[in-house]
């Protein structure tokens, strides 16, 4: 009797861990985390140029911590595939080893009974013996079979064997894997302990400097205030500019109408007719024509999904109000993002449209303001401008190149708005 064991495998590249990811996405997470901490530590050695803590300093070391966190997690989870994936394949071992064993008795048996009538002249007398000459041909048949059993049965210990010597080689190979990263999981613990400790100490530096802090949060604040005003006078501007274009629009259609330029309507239908045809002048949106409503649905429709306006950085400050990184009790509020980047980062569009605005604001450097339809996308704290109002720019355009501060922190202040209202852009941006 054979004993027949099928094994059943899976790919490495698509089994799942038990976080739904596949081996080969934790590792192009890690891959891609380790180049996020790359980039920041460039930023950060740039920010520590001066002896004096700073808070781009401190927001490098945040950002550097929880690209730190993210290596160790990604890690946890590459140990987590592995364990499984050990267990898995011991298990496998044991069941080839269980086989092979089998096989091995089964074969010995058969050895054992061959040995009887291991020579020709026992074969031939069990072959005479037979009653009949049908018998003699079931027993010679038999004997034929017996000899092909005992060289499959030797064939498949064989093939085990080699199986059994590729899966203890495979299991040699993950326990080395996993000792690996168990060391390399020790070794980012022991970098984020570095670096918790920077932070720290950079913390506590700042600290010291209260007044400092609260004089630049408070020019900050009058800086924003006037970009604020600033955006919303351009976007009442470009409201009533729209307003006044598709009145005028309206009014030619209408004269044309009256000195008979435009299609015969029924008596009376043109003094009926003329104030809904004439665009109604708002104060709350811009009124759109066929050219910039596909403008505007198609930078809708990519929601999510724009590109940065720096090709590296991290959000050091993000959308909105949340508590200040010193000083206690002191609530900021942001009307866009804050992307730390490296020194002199070009600045690009995110999206094609019109350039509405470039000027320039203590505190916020230089200005670009960029229309797509409806929405509006604004670039602050720009070293130099490369662009000019009314100019068509595309995707990814170069519009300037982002400013550095007395303290080393390049940054780059992105905001995006529809008509009036002021929107998250974190829901904006794809990934980097």
């Amino acid at each position: 009797m054979l004993v027949l064991l099928a094994f059943s495998g899976m790919s490495q590249t698509r089994r799942t861990s038990r976080t739904g990811r596949t081996k080969a996405q934790l590792e192009r997470e890690k891959r891609n985390a380790l180049r996020d901490i790359r980039e920041t530590s460039r930023i950060l050695q740039q920010t520590q140029q001066r002896k004096e803590a700073t808070i781009g300093q401190l927001n490098a070391l945040k950002e550097k911590i929880a690209g730190q966190q993210n290596v160790i997690n990604n890690i946890s989870s590459e140990l987590k595939y592995l364990d499984s994936d050990v267990r898995q394949t011991e298990t496998q071992v044991q069941q080839t080893q269980h086989t092979l064993q089998q096989l091995k008795e089964e074969y010995s048996r058969l050895i054992y009974a061959s040995a009887k009538t291991a020579n020709s002249y026992n074969r031939i007398m069990f072959l005479f013996a037979s009653e009949s000459f049908n018998q003699m041909l079931r027993r010679l048949q038999y004997v034929r079979q017996y000899s092909e059993v005992r060289k499959a049965q030797a064939a498949q210990i064989t093939d085990t064997q080699e199986k059994l010597n590729r899966q203890l080689t495979g299991l040699h190979a993950k326990r080395q894997e996993k000792s690996s990263l168990l060391s390399s999981q020790l070794t980012e613990n022991r970098n984020l302990l570095t670096i918790k400790t920077q932070q720290d100490q950079v913390v506590t530096q700042l600290s010291r400097q209260e007044q400092t802090l609260r004089q630049k949060l408070a020019t900050r604040q009058k800086a924003v205030s006037r970009l604020d005003n600033l955006i919303a006078q351009r976007v009442r501007e470009e409201i009533a500019r729209a307003a006044r274009a598709a009145a005028a629009k309206a009014a030619a259609r209408a004269a044309a109408a009256s000195r008979g330029n435009a299609p015969v309507r029924s008596p009376g239908s043109t003094a009926r007719n003329a104030p809904a045809e004439a665009e109604v002048e708002r104060t709350d949106r811009v009124t759109l024509t066929p050219e910039t409503a596909v403008l505007s649905s198609s930078f809708a429709d990519n929601r999510g999904r724009l590109l940065w306006p720096v090709g590296r950085g991290f959000i050091a400050q993000r959308f909105g109000k949340h508590p200040h990184p010193v000083l206690k009790h002191v609530v900021v509020e942001n009307r866009g993002v804050d992307i730390q980047t490296n020194s002199g980062e070009t600045v690009r569009s995110v999206f094609e449209g019109k350039v509405l605005t470039v000027a320039s604001i203590a505190g916020m450097n230089n200005i670009v303001m960029i229309q797509h339809g409806e929405y509006f996308t604004v670039y602050a704290k720009l070293r130099s401008v490369s662009v000019s109002e009314g100019q068509h720019v595309e995707a990814r355009q170069a519009i300037g190149t982002v400013y550095t501060d007395s303290e080393g922190t390049s940054e780059v202040q992105f905001q995006v708005w529809r008509n009036s209202a002021n929107l998250n852009p974190e829901n904006w941006l794809g990934r980097k």
